[in-house]
């Protein structure tokens, strides 16, 4: 390092908003330590306010990172640089002493379920990317909490991040400001890094005023340290750092130490005509309808669901055995393109005001478009792509990215559950798992007991989306959607689960698994979806009531034969929606066993093993 480099190193930059001194000693340690090796110009304490929002908008306008949108209330879109649309998962590392610490050691390949970095290599990427990284830029120290303020189940975080479009995305996204400080006095927090990487000034020009380094992106997660550090990526995914990194990857190991759940699942709540109300939470791979069926407006009449998240949940049995969750988020972060009235109509009237839109198109009268709208443009209103070029239809690519996305406030929500910041959490008293399987599988589809219900998110498998950098339609294993997220080793993460059958007095949810997306041989949906999914659940309703009735299967237990209310709805073949054919089984338990086998190789939980040759005998009988 140049000399001179390291005199300026112990400058600190000055605090233009908050007062460092009035921070805990821990915070802010946290805070000088990095503003020397990264070297901003200046140090923003956040404080939530409206005020301070407006200012960091107006920024942002003023670099050319956002505009406004003239059609809605305080609405902003942001185009990102084409080489920053997404989480990446190459570049999304988990740090250990040693590698099966955070992934099971594959009999041959590489670990799909996650990517180990050594400290040493660590150490050595970061002393390459952060000192001096903030350089001509303001380092804006974020105070967020994951979950209500407050609540026994949440966790405080500080995030320092050099850009606007994630102090305004966290503001959105987390509980964010003053209050958080207060609430910290002097706890743990976990701590969050993040640089876009471009300190000024520039080497180089950068595309749609939107500071990137993709070169050398690395997101990476120290569970043992509770540290987060994120360099090179402004999208959400890898930026606002409360969410996949946090409330996942560092939460998933937090809840392994402390007995707690942390989970890649929407909670919803279901209220039957009688008044009578139950929360599930549902984990499904992105792609898969979560936020549709977190939002959805049930067909069945007296029927009503309302949302208490779309992503993730924190669950923890009380003190009476119920198993309480949390959502710990205070926003949406949802995938545009296909939300339309028709498939989701309450985010539809969520999105319109205080929103972020990223990677969207643009209409010439000042609002937003993607695929899978639905609606059509008004005579005259022309497009300009997420690429921010005029765009029409015969352009042959979409005019907004597959993973472009809004970030819009939860209390916008018109079905927000009443407890959905309830500090104490929810009673889960049903889970499913889901994905996007075209054959084989059937619509609905009920656990034997916990184990097998452990066994069934362990077997998770989904044609793979476009949230990730993976191409193409394959059907990837996606156990308990949590395969880009998992913060340790998926093998102690199974027995993880399974322990909670052990709990003293635990009142262990039922659970299921979906799939909406099975297709006849002419390729089309055999099952409506959106609204009359209610009709699933409301079976799944009944079945915690002991009410509805069903027949074992080899797979589980599925509707009897006049057990799924059926009434108002034509030609649904429930033959081959639940046709269970012995020949894509057997295709199916081979895979399976095969994941299990070379992935979670020496640290498979003998009871999967034992579920996995229980489904095997039970196939082999059909």
């Amino acid at each position: 390092m140049p000399p001179q480099l390291k005199a300026e190193v112990n400058v600190m930059p000055k605090v233009v908003q908050g007062d460092l001194q009035s921070l805990p000693p821990e915070a802010r340690d946290f805070i000088e330590s990095n503003a020397k090796l990264c070297q901003p110009d200046s140090i923003h304490i956040c404080d939530g306010s409206e005020e301070e929002n407006k200012k960091i908008l107006d920024i942002m306008v003023e670099q050319g990172m956002i505009k406004k949108l003239s059609k809605y209330e305080n609405c902003w879109l942001a185009l990102t640089d084409p080489r920053d649309v997404a989480r990446i998962e190459s570049k999304t590392v988990i740090i250990s002493q040693e590698q099966r610490d955070t992934t099971p050691i594959p009999k041959t390949g590489t670990s799909q379920l996650g990517r180990w970095m050594s400290e040493e290599d660590f150490e050595k990427a970061f002393n390459t990317r952060f000192p001096g990284c903030m350089q001509g830029r303001t380092m804006y120290v974020i105070p967020f909490s994951m979950g209500p303020i407050g609540s026994p189940l949440s966790k405080i975080g500080i995030e320092l991040t050099d850009s606007p479009y994630v102090v305004a995305s966290m503001r959105i996204m987390t509980r964010m400001g003053t209050a958080v400080l207060k609430a910290l006095s002097n706890g743990e927090f976990v701590k969050c890094l993040h640089s876009v990487g471009c300190p000024l000034p520039l080497k180089e020009p950068l595309i749609n005023n939107w500071p990137c380094n993709p070169e050398l992106t690395l997101i990476a997660h120290l569970p043992d340290r509770r540290e987060i550090v994120s360099f090179g990526s402004g999208y959400g995914g890898n930026s606002l750092l409360g969410k996949k990194c946090f409330a996942l990857r560092i939460a998933s190991r937090i809840a392994k130490e402390e007995g707690w759940l942390a989970e890649h699942m929407l909670i919803l709540g279901i209220t039957n005509p009688e008044g009578r109300k139950k929360y599930f939470a549902a984990a499904f791979p992105s792609a898969c309808g979560k936020t549709n069926l977190a939002m959805m407006n049930p067909s069945l009449p007296g029927w009503k669901i309302e949302c208490v998240g779309d992503d993730i949940a924190w669950m923890k049995f009380d003190e009476q055995g119920n198993l309480r969750a949390i959502n710990p988020e205070n926003g949406f972060f949802g995938v545009a393109p296909g939300t339309s009235v028709k498939t989701n109509p309450n985010a539809i009237k969520t999105i319109f005001k205080n929103t972020i839109f990223t990677n969207v198109a643009e209409t010439s009268d000042g609002g937003v478009y993607w695929e899978g709208i639905d609606e059509p443009l008004p005579p005259g209103v022309t497009l300009t792509s997420w690429k921010n070029k005029d765009w029409t239809p015969d352009n042959g690519e979409p005019c907004a990215h597959p993973n472009s996305r809004f970030c819009t406030p939860a209390s916008q929500c018109p079905i927000m559950d009443p407890a959905w910041e309830s500090p104490e959490g929810v009673p889960i008293e049903g889970i499913i798992f889901g994905g996007r399987r075209p054959a084989g599988v059937p619509l609905v589809y009920e656990a034997f007991n916990w184990q097998h219900g452990v066994f069934i998110g362990a077997a998770m498998r989904s044609e793979a989306t476009a949230a990730a950098e993976h191409k193409g339609k394959i059907i990837m294993h996606d156990p308990f959607a949590m395969r880009p997220f998992f913060g340790y080793n998926f093998g102690k993460y199974l027995a993880h689960w399974l322990s909670m059958a052990h709990r003293p007095a635990a009142k262990l949810p039922r659970i299921f698994h979906v799939n909406w997306f099975r297709k006849d041989s002419q390729g089309k949906f055999l099952w409506p979806g959106y609204g009359e999914n209610s009709r699933v659940l409301e079976w799944m309703f009944n079945r915690i009531e002991e009410k509805a009735s069903a027949k074992p299967t080899a797979i589980g237990y599925i509707p009897a034969d006049t057990a799924l209310n059926l009434k108002g709805l034509e030609d649904v073949n429930l033959t081959e929606l639940f046709d269970i054919s012995k020949e894509f089984w057997e295709k199916e338990v081979e895979e399976i066993k095969q994941y299990f086998e070379v992935q979670v190789n020496a640290d498979l939980p003998y009871e999967i093993e034992r579920e996995m040759l229980a489904l095997e005998t039970r196939i082999k009988q059909l």
